[in-house]
């Protein structure tokens, strides 16, 4: 299966301007949720290129520049922890992922949603679009948009572990592992932390 599968039917249905959008950090107990959205040259090849989980740290900090320098158009957005809170995790997806699309320099005529929501209580996709289940394995345009997401979450993580250094961001990007439940129960949630993320931990202290 090509990795152009997913843009090859756009074209086909006369969309010439395809973008793939993206986004990283759904899940975290703290911290944005950060999107992406690129729109790539046709069959331009960019050795290495994959789902941004798929991929190593290192792997997808060298990726990061090249997409960004050869991109037709790429982008990134946030939504902040206290918009997640004020809504929900998914309306927060939905627009990050529209405010990346609505940064590009570029306007796409249609975008490729990874995932299988186009819309939140709070927000929706309003460029013409397709959802895609797990669109960033399947299409290099989302595959460079998850890449650009994932990495621009995880830089503001590690800025975050510089000023809130008691939780240990740098080691688990604010995911509800072993060790940052250890330092919640230590030291009680940061300003960055998602309160409603917090309601089990809350609840069995």
């Amino acid at each position: 299966m090509s990795f152009w599968e997913q843009e090859e039917r756009c074209w086909a249905e006369g969309y010439a301007l395809v973008c793939g959008a993206d986004e990283a950090g759904a899940g975290p107990l703290a911290g944005p949720v950060y999107a992406g959205a690129v729109i790539l040259p046709r069959y331009i090849e960019l050795p290495g290129l994959n789902d941004s989980k798929q991929l190593t740290e290192k792997s997808r900090e060298a990726l990061f520049p090249v997409i960004q320098e050869r991109a037709e158009a790429w982008a990134v957005a946030s939504v902040d922890t206290a918009e997640i809170d004020n809504t929900d995790i998914l309306s927060a997806r939905i627009k990050a992922m529209q405010m990346a699309i609505d940064a590009l320099g570029r306007k796409p005529d249609f975008a490729l949603i990874d995932g299988n929501r186009d819309k939140g209580q709070t927000a929706a996709i309003i460029t013409p679009h397709r959802c895609v289940v797990k669109g960033d394995s399947l299409s290099a345009s989302m595959a460079a948009a998850s890449i650009l997401a994932k990495v621009s979450r995880d830089r503001y993580m590690l800025e975050m572990a510089q000023r809130y250094p008691e939780y240990a961001f740098e080691r688990h990007k604010g995911y509800g592992t072993k060790l940052h439940y250890e330092r919640l129960d230590k030291y009680g949630p940061s300003p960055i932390h998602r309160k409603t993320f917090l309601r089990t931990w809350e609840g069995r202290k």
